[in-house]
């Protein structure tokens, strides 16, 4: 039953939320021990919320994970994790991790707060709305990064970057219901009713319209953004975003992923070493060129 509960938690999908380290990052507090403790604190708090929410998720598509080619073999679908383990672990996780979010910090708690609500309003009802569905996991997202600012009392985090941030989770979002529509084809809509209004051709106008977006955006910041060296060596890291976007638009596109982001992040060689070499351009740019 524990290896039902942790596999529903999804452990490979907290990779997401390492977005709560960015303003640690950007704010040029990446050495100080105290805020890193505050920030890696957050980030197991939000681990524990997230996988409370992947369980509630799995708890609300038990019938139709079912029917999903590859989704029938999660614990819950699969008959591995009873129903009621499931509901208990989903009430009982919140009830701890969200009062530890306000003992680390108010500000903190609120926003993880929210993060539940907004999960588990996008669970029972609009990840059915369709283009709602992916506005809501930007959301998520944007939210992680939100969550690290009042843990490090962030003065240098630029607004530009919780734009990047959104613009890039709408990349993701969309690029994953275009993956869905391609796997399941006919029995979209039997999985997801917002499939049913989707097409390829909607999809793919959006993802190049938020990829263009997305690549101005950053750009834009590297050269305008507070907060960053006066001499614009942050341009210095362009190159990496382009590179790690045009990655995954491949991936999504030649390659049929996207189904699964972090499992690109987590399998995908050339995407791993361009996000490797991006952090550490950014670190040696704020950190050393300043």
């Amino acid at each position: 039953m524990i290896i039902g509960l942790v596999k529903t938690m999804r452990p490979k999908q907290w990779v997401k939320n390492i977005f709560v380290f960015a303003p640690l990052t950007f704010d040029v507090k990446l050495f100080n021990l105290h805020y890193l403790a505050q920030t890696l604190a957050g980030f197991v708090l939000l681990c524990l919320v997230s996988g409370a929410v992947y369980t509630i998720n799995d708890l609300a598509d038990i019938k139709k994970d079912r029917q999903h080619p590859k989704k029938r073999n999660r614990p819950l679908a699969s008959g591995q994790l009873s129903i009621s383990a499931a509901v208990i672990a989903a009430v009982a996780i919140p009830l701890v991790a969200l009062p530890l979010g306000f003992l680390l910090n108010s500000a903190f708690g609120v926003i993880l707060t929210g993060y539940l609500l907004i999960q588990i309003t996008y669970s029972f009802w609009l990840k059915n709305v369709v283009i709602i569905d992916v506005m809501l996991i930007a959301a998520g997202f944007l939210l992680r990064v939100a969550a690290g600012v009042p843990l490090v009392d962030a003065k240098r985090f630029s607004p530009w970057l919780y734009i990047c941030m959104t613009l890039l989770a709408l990349l993701i979002g969309f690029g994953k219901r275009r993956h869905e529509l391609v796997l399941l084809k006919e029995n979209a809509q039997m999985h997801r009713q917002s499939l049913q209004e989707y097409n390829l051709s909607l999809l793919d106008h959006i993802i190049s319209i938020v990829t263009a977006s997305t690549l101005l955006a950053y750009a834009l910041y590297t050269f305008s953004a507070k907060g960053l060296p006066a001499n614009y060596t942050m341009m210095l890291t362009i190159p990496f975003v382009l590179y790690g976007i045009f990655r995954y638009l491949y991936l999504i596109h030649v390659k049929g992923m996207g189904g699964a982001p972090e499992e690109i992040a987590l399998s995908d060689q050339p995407l791993q070493v361009t996000v490797v070499l991006w952090g550490l351009s950014v670190i040696i740019v704020m950190y050393f060129l300043g």
